[in-house]
């Protein structure tokens, strides 16, 4: 009876339930207001299932709303409103729900109020960024919205709202009533460098930011002068480190701290400027010290007594640091302790460049000349160049522009080494009065060469190139611009902007091409009208081919990171009829908006890439997607997926590129997924595009962090042995070999420096390097993108300390450096063994019988044993006694150590008990760190001071006399 009279309960309450709200909706016909508004009412609660009816009514309710006499007419608004939001009108929802007043709830849970809730926000928002009028209406509602993000502990929803709106009243006061605002500006910092596409507005923003930085108690000296470096104020910088240089011990290690930043991230004009600024070498620091206020950095700085005695050390100490400050914004020290740190950390595997020249064919001179390029990018920056001396009759095969190359390789192998770059490359530079530099093609590469060595560090060699350039040959011109735009990369320097001027109005094609480039090098990013008029006018006039790209290319890098102040040339260079110059325009979208995600960048780019008919200029279009996105590198990978099915070879090499540009060092999954079958396709120029990405995207990538690596590695030697594979795909494979294993396999592709800084040399040495397919030289311009993955810790005399040491709570498995190759001995001619016949065998063994029992000798004959047998059991045997050990889950690193990019969130610095990171937040603890001296009562350990690498040879040093170099020093225990 139970369940009959439920089961009869719900069967009549289904029955009952309402079908139609005709009968509410007669209700509004009444003239009693009473009857009118619990019509309102019943409409209300019903208006989700029975929107579609009321609909006929709308306007009958609208004409109440509007009824100033009318006391529901609140409620008539509301009900509008929901109406109008099930019909899919969000305005006319939104203004309903304005006239609605404290029927609409803000902060009801439900898919209506949410919905016009980011209407409303959205609507805010764009009438702030046009700076229209604003609804009051609409402010009172965002107002609350901020109202309810402060109260609830929402911060970080407040200022995402605020930034989008423009309201820095509102951020300053979402990062003042937090109990973390430090925490909070990082944050702020973070999501503008990622979210905000207004250029101007951005900067804004970072301003108004060092301004809150400087309300903290202890204000954070490092962010602010990341910012300053954005804003490009070198002036306020140069204060900040004077008044750390004046401070404690600890404040002058925060300084250190903040130019190896600066070197790092900041510009060659901006240090230049910077340098400049400082405090000069011979000042009297004593005569300041009371003038300055004392800087709030992480320990209270105490004012200094006015004793004579007092003053004279604090003068000595000033005078000291602002030695070692100006030694580091030079950019010499960091410079030489990472050539030092690669010098001594090198493991190039050199048995796989003497497989790759055993199997290749020696007169094929486009693989003779990737070979070279292969042991340059793998010694890159490790001063080792020995494949090279023992292989002098080979490399000597290389000839006219091949030769070229093989010199400029050397600049790779030196980089950075500044002191010794001149004395290295002297036998090979004009007027050296060698032999070797009889040939210009030599002579041009040594003085690109040269730039690559001083690379963003020029300013002491540009004298030289730029007489260099004053030779009649166009060869060494060629070699010479190259050379001087990139020692003076970003340097923005007049005199030499003339003087490639001059080169470009020579009209050569040969020393044109490499003055276009040099021009846009040294006015990298500074947006100079006036240079780009006068090149795109250059460009129309002259009928070289090889000076128009140049220039095309030169004007990209004039507009490196100028954003929107770009768009004016944009439309200039992609309406051009000439497809060079579009094709200048679709790198000057890459470069301009390079890795800022901006979506009118990236649809621009698709547009092209599908569209125009220069296959030249969708090839750019597609692999520019990878600099626009390089901050948002796991989106390219599905970006460019159909375009990597394209039947177009252009658009699917551009997609293997765009992969390796902006995935690089990551060895990211779907990039390899997608790379591998291209690395198979029909087209050879194309396998060889996902040849050397597949390269890109797994440098620095072992077997147990990617099980695909081996595979990898095992396809670039199958494809470089294979006799039908053509030379294209050869080609690529050779180059991969050298990119994987780059620098002593000890350092990374990145684009970004780890504080979130675009990292500028690497971006224009990638943006070269894809140039190859018109230049091979500019194949060397990718040792600008390599970045060593090291941390190296100094003390406060910028010393390594020895005994310094840091933990990875990782097994050393996980991030080693791979096997060596093992190289199959080369054997003698081995003799052939005389066939015997078994009768003669027969005949033999019965002639020595009889002759041993004439003599009466013969012993008893006995079965011997095979001897083979009795080898292989002790083997076997020993091989089962073998126990491998387990591996250890963490490992102690010594000061210096690599540390891969993948493998810096399992370091800790807990470990050692003398010294600790002047930094304490964890990112900040790559390249070079700082160590605060937490016991300075001890006696200094050992320490591994920088030195300059070994000077390089006439022959490798074991072959000098025969005898093998002395082990290296160890203690047995």
């Amino acid at each position: 009876c139970f369940f009959f009279f439920s089961f009869l309960f719900v069967w009549l309450w289904r029955a009952m339930a309402l079908t139609s709200v005709a009968g509410f909706l007669t209700l509004l016909e009444d003239e009693d207001p009473e009857i009118q508004t619990m019509g309102l009412k019943h409409i209300n609660d019903h208006v989700d299932d029975f929107w579609a009816e009321i609909s006929d009514s709308v306007s009958k309710i609208e004409t109440m709303a509007e009824d100033e006499t009318f006391e529901a007419k609140e409620l008539a608004s509301l009900v509008v409103s929901k109406v109008y939001y099930h019909l899919g009108e969000f305005d006319e929802a939104m203004n309903f729900a304005f006239g609605a007043g404290s029927y609409f709830q803000l902060f009801e849970k439900s898919e209506y109020t949410q919905t016009l809730v980011s209407k409303c926000i959205d609507s805010y928002i764009s009438q702030r960024v046009k700076k229209s009028d604003v609804d009051p209406r609409l402010e009172t509602i965002v107002e609350s919205i901020f109202g309810k993000c402060l109260s609830n502990g929402g911060y970080k929803q407040a200022i995402g709202i605020a930034l989008e709106a423009r309201r820095f009243d509102k951020i300053e006061e979402a990062i003042f009533s937090s109990p973390e605002p430090a925490r909070l500006l990082q944050y702020c910092q973070e999501i503008c460098m990622t979210l905000v596409h207004s250029r101007d507005f951005r900067q804004q923003v970072f301003a108004v930011l060092v301004e809150f930085y400087n309300r903290l108690e202890t204000p954070d000296y490092i962010a602010i002068c990341r910012l300053l470096i954005f804003l490009n104020d070198s002036q306020k910088i140069a204060t900040i480190l004077e008044k750390l240089m004046r401070g404690s011990s600890d404040d002058a290690l925060l300084a250190y701290q903040i130019a190896f930043d600066l070197v790092t991230n900041a510009t060659q004009e901006f240090l230049l400027n910077l340098h400049g600024q400082l405090p000069p070498l011979s000042i009297d620091a004593a005569s300041k010290d009371g003038d300055d206020d004392a800087v709030d950095g992480p320990t209270s700085m105490k004012d200094d007594e006015s004793s004579s005695s007092s003053s004279s050390s604090s003068a000595d100490n000033f005078a000291s640091r602002n030695t070692k400050i100006h030694s580091i914004i030079s950019g010499e020290t960091t410079i030489t302790l990472y050539l030092d740190f690669l010098s001594k950390n090198n493991k190039a595997d050199l048995g796989i460049l003497k497989t790759t020249k055993s199997i290749l064919e020696p007169r094929n001179s486009v693989t003779h000349s990737a070979t070279i390029f292969a042991n340059a990018i793998m010694n890159a920056g490790t001063t080792r160049d020995s494949f090279l001396r023992e292989n002098l009759e080979w490399l000597s095969r290389a000839t006219n522009w091949a030769k070229f190359s093989a010199a400029s390789g050397l600049g790779v192998i030196h980089k950075g080494h500044l002191n010794e770059g001149l004395r290295i490359l002297n036998p090979y530079l004009p007027s050296s009065g060698n032999a070797a530099a009889a040939s210009s093609h030599s002579e041009g590469g040594a003085l690109y060469a040269l730039g690559i060595i001083h690379a963003n560090h020029g300013e002491k060699i540009t004298g030289y190139l730029m007489e260099a350039l004053k030779s009649p040959s166009e060869i060494v011109q060629h070699g010479a611009s190259l050379g001087l735009g990139l020692a003076g990369m970003a340097s923005g320097k007049n005199d030499i902007l003339d003087r490639l001027k001059e080169v470009v109005g020579i009209d050569s094609a040969v020393s044109g091409e490499a003055a276009g480039i040099g021009i846009g090098l040294i006015m990298l990013g500074t947006g100079s009208e006036s240079v780009y008029s006068d090149m795109l006018a250059y460009a129309h006039d002259t009928q070289h081919e090889k000076i128009i790209r140049g220039l095309s290319l030169g004007i990209s890098l004039i507009m490196y990171g100028r954003e929107e102040e770009a768009e004016k040339l944009i439309d200039l260079l992609t309406l051009d009829k000439d497809p060079i110059i579009r094709y200048g325009g679709m790198l000057t979208i890459a470069m301009a908006y390079c890795s800022t995600s901006n979506n009118n960048a990236i649809r621009r780019l698709l547009h092209f890439a599908v569209s125009d008919v220069s296959d030249d200029v969708r090839r750019a279009a597609v692999f520019g997607l990878g600099f626009v996105l390089s901050r948002d590198p796991d989106q390219v990978p599905r970006m460019v997926q159909l375009l990597a099915e394209s039947y177009n070879p252009n658009v699917r090499y551009g997609a293997c590129m765009a992969i390796g540009i902006a995935c690089a060092g990551t060895a990211m999954k779907e990039a390899i997924n997608l790379l591998l079958p291209m690395a198979s396709d029909s087209v050879d120029f194309v396998r060889q595009g996902a040849l050397i990405a597949l390269a890109m995207v797994l440098i620095q990538t072992t077997a147990s962090q990617e099980p695909k690596v081996e595979q990898v590695r095992k396809m670039f030697e199958e494809r470089i042995a294979e006799k039908h594979e053509p030379t294209m795909a050869k080609f690529g494979a050779i180059l991969a070999q050298g990119i994987i294993d780059a620098g002593g396999r000890n350092v990374t592709i990145s684009l970004h420096s780890p504080s979130g800084h675009k990292n500028m040399t690497a971006i224009v040495g990638l943006l070269l390097f894809t140039h190859y397919w018109y230049w091979y030289p500019l194949i060397s311009c990718i040792s600008l993108a390599f970045t060593p993955t090291a941390v190296v810790g100094l003390d406060s005399d910028l010393n390594v300390p020895a005994s310094f040491s840091f933990k990875s709570n990782a097994r050393p498995s996980l991030f080693a450096y791979p096997k060596e190759v093992k190289v199959p001995e080369s054997k003698g001619q081995s003799k052939v063994t005389t066939a015997v016949l078994s009768t003669t065998r027969k005949t033999k063994r019965f002639q020595e019988r009889r002759a041993r029992e004439r003599d009466g000798s013969a012993p008893m004959e006995v079965d011997s044993k095979d001897p083979k047998e009795e080898e292989v059991k002790p083997a076997e045997e020993e091989e089962k006694k073998v126990v491998e050990e387990p591996e250890l889950p963490f490992e102690i690193k010594k000061n210096p150590a690599r540390v891969t990019v993948p493998q810096m969130k399992y370091i800790s610095m807990d470990v050692d008990e003398r010294y600790a990171p002047i930094r304490n937040n964890k990112g900040d603890w790559f390249g070079i760190v700082m160590l605060k001296d937490l016991k300075p009562e001890l006696s200094q350990p050992a320490a591994v001071v920088a030195a300059e690498p070994e000077k390089p040879q006439e022959a490798h040093p074991e072959m000098d006399d025969g005898t093998p170099n002395p082990p290296e020093p160890f203690y047995f225990s």
